[in-house]
């Protein structure tokens, strides 16, 4: 039988530089690479009649615009880039855990033999940045719509509002745990299901499996930008408005 190899941590393949370069953070390069060059070169041939191509790429960025209108209304252009890319980004880096090769190259690391790549969802430190950037933006969305008054929510002088503003922030630090957890937590129980079944039935039993993981791997990825976008909108109509 295969030996198993399941690492929590993403496994250190190099340096480049001072930079410490794991696994995951290569193949989250990857993704990243791989999705700016397929919109710089669908960019440059936009037009105004779609071939299949343009389509293909239109309907899914159509239909996440479409839900930041139903969410947010008039806002729903200043909110769309960041979802879209959040959207886009954490589905693809989701699935490149399904590629054929992805965790069964093994090169020399510090440990022994590792995986040269890895699925950059299933590795706590991308998913915890991921979160951070969300949470910081949702901030950012705040200030930027109601200006000094977003604090409000917070720090007040009346006891009752100040007690409820200490829950506000507890709430807004308790997003990052919940965004990047959740999000980890799914894909790289994932990615062990699908190395356990591989090893025990290597023939055909994985297949329904890896319909089941690009399925959640689409749903992680709606779930954590539809948060977002919800977080980004109540952020910028604030209390008052809400009242």
């Amino acid at each position: 039988m295969t030996q198993l190899h399941i690492s929590i941590a993403a496994e250190e393949i190099g340096k480049l530089g001072p930079i410490t370069v794991t696994n995951s953070l290569l193949t989250s390069w990857i993704v990243v690479g791989i999705l700016v060059f397929l919109f710089i070169k669908l960019s440059s041939s936009v037009r105004e009649i779609p071939s299949v191509k343009q389509l293909f790429i239109e309907l899914p960025v159509e239909m996440i615009y479409l839900l930041c209108r139903s969410i947010a209304g008039r806002k729903a252009g200043v909110f769309f880039p960041y979802i879209a890319v959040f959207f886009l980004f954490i589905l693809v880096a989701n699935w490149s855990g399904l590629v054929p090769g992805v965790g069964a190259i093994l090169v020399a690391g510090q440990e022994g033999k590792v995986p040269l790549l890895r699925a950059p969802t299933a590795d706590l430190n991308l998913t915890f940045a991921l979160a951070l950037v969300s949470v910081g933006l949702i901030q950012y969305q705040g200030i930027k719509s109601l200006g000094i008054k977003y604090f409000g929510k917070f720090f007040s002088l009346n006891p009752t509002k100040a007690f409820i503003g200490f829950l506000e922030l507890i709430s807004e630090l308790a997003k990052v745990l919940s965004f990047s957890f959740r999000l980890f937590g799914n894909i790289f129980a994932g990615e062990v299901l699908l190395v356990v079944i591989a090893v025990l039935v290597p023939i055909l039993a994985p297949i329904p499996f890896y319909g089941l993981e690009l399925f959640v791997g689409f749903i992680q990825a709606l779930v954590f930008s539809m948060l977002t976008l919800v977080f980004f909108n109540m952020a910028a109509i604030g209390h008052e408005e809400e009242d």
